[in-house]
């Protein structure tokens, strides 16, 4: 197939246009200048992340594949998190001329089976030569003509709970960071993480009154809430969901670990039945676990 190099700019959009299939939502999609997405609420709900070859993923650790479904799941997620649903996503592709053109097909097959997960598809993006590889998402969600759940609606009396597996992909991380193979279903949980797109639905159809990606751990996270609200959240660590799989240091990873893309949310009454009751909101500030300060470590895009 030889390198994205030797197929050149447009040889290599050509090629990776082909394997995007596009949703109801994208009126046009790539070939033109721009393209045109739906957008029937009248407002456009857009979020952002870049991942970079060396911090967020490596290449002899993941596949192109998973890559693919991970920039695009943490991009979605984020789209869900406000209470809408995904529309599309825009893919800026920066990678080195010696990357094999196999390799990039991959990765927008990735790309593209996520969105198709989550009912949107890749509408368009750009691509050029770096020294390294490097992913800019761009998603875009519709609100369908409701309010968004923001971070700042929480109010004391609410429920807090969770939907979606914690502590998994940072449990993953540390197994290769050790050089261990196993258990290959945390392993994996860091390569792919699986959102639970149908939260968003769920959590507005149940009244929430905030509602949030869980990305770069749950305390962390569930501050977020408590600072934009005002209020205090109250954690019950026996309640939080730690499968045995994680071993003796479950609770902390399921407590401080990024990169899951579960969902937190504050209900002012009974919690759907796919989510976990984990505490609950209170007068105060900041996140407490069973009364204490929570522990240290959560992810830090600049930590080194």
């Amino acid at each position: 197939m030889g390198t994205i190099g030797e197929l050149g700019e447009f040889g290599l959009i050509d090629r990776l246009v082909r394997r995007l299939p596009q949703g109801p939502a994208v009126r046009l999609g790539p070939g033109d200048d721009a393209a045109v997405v739906a957008a029937p609420d009248g407002r456009v709900v857009a979020t952002t992340d870049l991942l970079v070859e060396g911090r967020h993923f490596r290449r002899d650790w993941s596949g192109p594949y998973d890559i693919g479904r991970k920039a695009a799941a943490q991009n979605l997620a984020d789209v869900v998190a406000m209470g809408a649903r995904p529309t599309a996503l825009l893919v800026g592709f920066a990678a080195p001329p010696e990357t094999g053109a196999d390799w990039a097909e991959a990765l927008y097959d990735g790309l593209a089976d996520e969105c198709r997960a989550a009912g949107a598809s890749v509408a368009g993006g750009d691509v050029v030569s770096a020294p390294r590889v490097t992913l800019a998402i761009t998603a875009l969600g519709d609100l369908g003509g409701a309010a968004p759940l923001t971070r700042s609606g929480a109010r004391p009396g609410d429920c807090v709970a969770v939907r979606g597996r914690l502590g998994h992909a940072a449990a993953g991380l540390a197994l290769l960071t050790e050089g261990r193979d196993g258990p290959a279903e945390l392993i994996a949980a860091h390569r792919r993480p699986e959102p639970p797109y149908e939260a968003g639905d769920e959590a507005r159809a149940h009244g929430a009154t905030a509602l949030l990606d869980v990305s770069d751990g749950l305390v962390q996270d569930l501050g977020h809430i408590a600072d934009a609200s005002g209020v205090r959240v109250e954690i019950d660590s026996a309640a939080v969901p730690v499968p045995e799989i994680l071993g003796p240091d479950g609770l902390r990873y399921a407590l401080t670990g990024g990169e899951d893309h579960a969902f937190a949310a504050t209900f002012p009454g009974p919690v759907p039945a796919s989510w976990s009751r984990i505490g609950a909101v209170a007068a105060g500030s900041g996140v407490r676990v069973d009364g204490r300060e929570p522990p240290p470590g959560a992810w830090d895009h600049f930590a080194v």
